[in-house]
């Protein structure tokens, strides 16, 4: 690349909050359902979002520009396939995604030298308490939080069991299993199959209602508790997506003993998350580690990282199984 080249990419790097933010403010407006029915014009949209038609407008100039939403001959402006997925319901909507790093996911990001400095998380500077804490004192944000985990995880969960057998299981357990949908999707893939969905008690109630409409609700028990306090029994697997990568080592190991105590000799860990491989390849993995660094204070681990936890644990690691999106499931058996 010329130098040229090289100072354009930068800069689009820099600016790269720009169109993130901006997208942000389209989700938050719920401007791709107003135009499911068909073109608007920035003034008929303006009016049903109480916003103003020329402010509004330059919004979806600069949108369209970059693929999401059209503006035809006439200014009206109507959805692209990269605004689709904007849609409230549309079935891997990233609409609660977009609303979630726009609000108070991104202010961490203003104050990231803070966590390069002391290794904590902004997050808890900036609003006084973690994460957990900020979503269960406000059930708006945690609602929208949940949504943007299903939004996250959609595409994973259909490659997590295209990527591993869990026919060989009879109960898996998913711990801090959030809203369910992982777990869900995984009982229906597997009929014979029985679940155990362990959270908080306020998300497991938040969670309930799903289980209900996907039909597997009479196989799956959902447990209310602290996973740092103890994990139910009953399970011959425990599974974990995106938990363990919230905590530093010392608060893992608490989670991993405690999955530990709970299972029969020979049973399984299965821990899906990101795993961070050596070299300057682009991976998406390692900025979800930043992520994690500034909001949760935990992080994004090699292979040999989660073996040293494993091993500290009393697990073994026996596999790791790649799937085709970013994650990878890595398998433990007690000893």
């Amino acid at each position: 690349m010329t130098d040229q080249a090289n100072y354009q990419q930068l800069e689009q790097m820099i600016t790269g909050y720009w169109k993130s933010q901006s997208i942000y403010a389209a989700a938050k407006l719920e401007i791709a359902d107003l135009l499911i029915p068909g073109p608007q014009t920035p003034e008929q949209l303006a009016a049903a979002t109480q916003t103003d038609a020329e402010s509004l407008y330059r919004l979806l100039r600069a949108l369209a520009s970059v693929g999401i939403f059209e503006e035809n001959e006439a200014g009206e402006f109507s959805l692209t396939p990269l605004a689709e997925p904007l849609r409230s319901d549309h079935s891997h909507s990233k609409q609660a995604l977009a609303i979630m790093n726009g609000e108070d996911q991104f202010r961490p990001w203003c104050e990231i030298i803070y966590s390069l400095q002391t290794g904590k998380p902004a997050y808890d500077s900036i609003w006084g308490k973690s994460i957990f804490e900020f979503l269960s004192e406000h059930p708006d944000k945690a609602r929208i939080f949940d949504k943007a985990m299903i939004g996250i995880h959609g595409r994973g969960t259909d490659a997590i069991s295209d990527a591993y057998d869990f026919s060989k299981i009879k109960v898996l357990a998913d711990v801090g299993g959030g809203n369910g949908s992982n777990l869900i999707s995984i009982l229906q893939a597997n009929p014979g199959l029985r679940g155990i969905l362990y959270d908080l008690p306020d998300v497991v109630e938040r969670a309930r209602s799903l289980f209900e409409q996907a039909g597997v609700a009479d196989r799956c028990d959902l447990i209310g508790g602290d996973f740092f306090e103890s994990i139910p029994p009953g399970a011959d697997a425990y599974l974990m997506r995106h938990i363990i990568h919230d905590w530093n080592d010392d608060k893992s190991l608490t989670i991993l003993k405690n999955c530990h105590t709970a299972l029969p000799e020979n049973g399984k860990l299965l821990i899906i998350e990101s795993v961070i491989d050596p070299g300057n390849d682009p991976f998406m993995g390692k900025f979800v580690d930043l992520v994690m660094l500034l909001v949760t204070g935990g992080k994004e681990r090699k292979a040999e990282q989660f073996r040293t936890l494993y091993q500290r644990a009393g697990f073994e690691l026996t596999g790791i199984f790649p799937t085709e999106t970013e994650l990878s499931i890595i398998e433990g058996v007690k000893r």
